[in-house]
This record gives C-alpha cells, structure tokens and sequence, in this order.
C-alpha cells in the first residue's frame, strides 16, 4: 500500500489545517493548526472538556471534522483512512479490551487484525507480555486484571504492529510509579527509533519531563505551542504548571490565588 515512510522523508508526521468539529452548536475543536515532526513526544494538554480527546479521535479516524484536513505520515483522514490506521496505535482513555480473553489471545487477536505474521507475532506478543510485566497473567482473562494491568495490556495492543504514530489519552492514568516509568522509558525509546508519540495527560509534571514539545488547549483552541524552553520564555513561567494556569486558569482560578494571597 505504499507506507514506506521512510522512503518518503517526511518532516510533519502530524499536520492538520484549520481542523474544526462542532457537535450541533458546540464547537469542540476550533480551526486548530498543529504540526508535529517525525521523532518527536508532543504532549497535548488542556483542562477537562478542552477539545483534546475530540482530537485524538479525529487523527485516529475515529470521527469526522465538520471542517479542515488533517494529514498523518502525509496520508489524509478522510481518503486515506485504512492507511493511517495501518500505520497508527492508539490507546484511549479508557481502552477497550475482550474482557473473557486472556492477555495473550487479547494481543494474539490485535496482531491478526493488524496482519502481522504468525512468527513475528508470537515474539512480539512473548516481548510486550515480558516488558509490561504480565507474563505470568497471559493466561488470565481480563476480567480478572487489575486497572494497572488493564491500562499496560491496552499500551502493548497498541505497540502490537510497531505503529509510525502512536496517539495515547492518559496513559500512564492508573499506573503505579514503577510501571509509569517503564511507558516513559518505552515511549522514549521508540521515538530514538523513528517513531512519533502524541499524548494527553494531565500530570504535567510528566509532560515537562517526558515531552519534546507540548500544545496547550482550551476551549477547543490552541492557545500556546512549542518546546518547554520556548514557553517559559514566551509566557514568563517558571514551570510548565506555572505556564498552563496561568494559559487557562480562568477567574476561577484567579479568584482563588487572590485568596490565597490576601
């Protein structure tokens, strides 16, 4: 199908042009214009209700825009949809699993649709069970598995085909502090690699660590990009907190540093 992505020397591997949804009168998602280079971890942050889990499901094909393009590895998301999945992982919020499959048919299931071969597939699923530590529960069902575990088996699903993009929404969310520090080292490692991550999360502190460059949100528009360096010196903060509320803190907020000050 042509997704040597390699061969085509691309800079952008995320780009969308005046993206917008609109559900009924609420607009969502708001003439957003990002681009993301190839190699990179982009965190996408913003308050709840700010447009980025709208977002990731647009890039994933998951909806369609109300306006605007969006191109992944150069292919569109509206005439291009079975290759950007082929070449996408994506893990949501709350993922998805087959709760009365075990760990290893769940993966075995995900590597089949995804058409990796029968011995790649058995390496790759032996691999990721090892890395996350779930070898000993690859044959339990899921049902069974603790919400860490849920959210480690939905990341090796996604990592099952070695995606060129990888979109996550929270994905270190119920994660202890061992198993946090695993995905940030495996999401480092696979960006070494080539490979692309776009993430959300509301633990900045995550973002300002693990993140080459970050885009703030809110109400739907992007409202601060660039590396953490770039920020502190445009917006005057000392940390990325620093800069994220004072972005989009709101009179709320403002109300209670008065406060807090008085």
């Amino acid at each position: 199908m042509g997704l040597d992505i390699e061969e085509q020397n691309l800079k952008w591997m995320i780009e969308t042009t005046d993206l917008t949804k609109r559900f009924g009168n609420f607009t969502a998602v708001k003439n957003l214009n990002l681009r993301v280079k190839r190699g990179e971890i982009y965190g996408f942050l913003g308050p709840n209700g700010a447009g980025k889990t709208t977002t990731i499901k647009i890039l994933n094909c998951l909806l369609n825009p109300s306006s605007g393009s969006a191109r992944i590895a150069g292919f569109d998301i509206r005439k291009d949809v079975l290759k950007v999945k082929t070449i996408t992982g994506y893990l949501p919020e709350t993922p998805f699993l087959y709760e009365k499959l075990t760990g290893k048919e769940f993966l075995d299931f995900v590597a089949e649709l995804y058409g990796v071969d029968d011995a790649r597939k058995e390496r790759k699923v032996n691999n990721l069970l090892r890395m996350f530590t779930l070898t000993e529960k690859a044959d339990s069902l899921i049902q069974g598995y603790s919400h860490g575990m849920r959210q480690k088996i939905g990341i090796a699903a996604a990592l099952i085909h070695d995606p060129k993009v990888l979109f996550l929404d929270e994905p270190t969310i119920g994660l202890d502090p061992k198993s946090a520090r695993m995905v940030k080292d495996i999401l480092r490692e696979l960006v070494n690699r080539g490979s692309t991550v776009f993430m959300s999360t509301h633990v900045l502190e995550i973002a300002e660590k693990m993140c080459d460059e970050v885009g703030i949100v809110n109400h739907g528009t992007l409202i601060a990009s660039g590396s953490i360096e770039t920020l502190r010196k445009s917006e005057q903060g000392d940390s990325l907190e620093d800069i994220f509320l004072e972005l989009t803190g709101g009179p709320e907020y403002q109300d209670v540093m008065r406060y807090l000050e008085d």
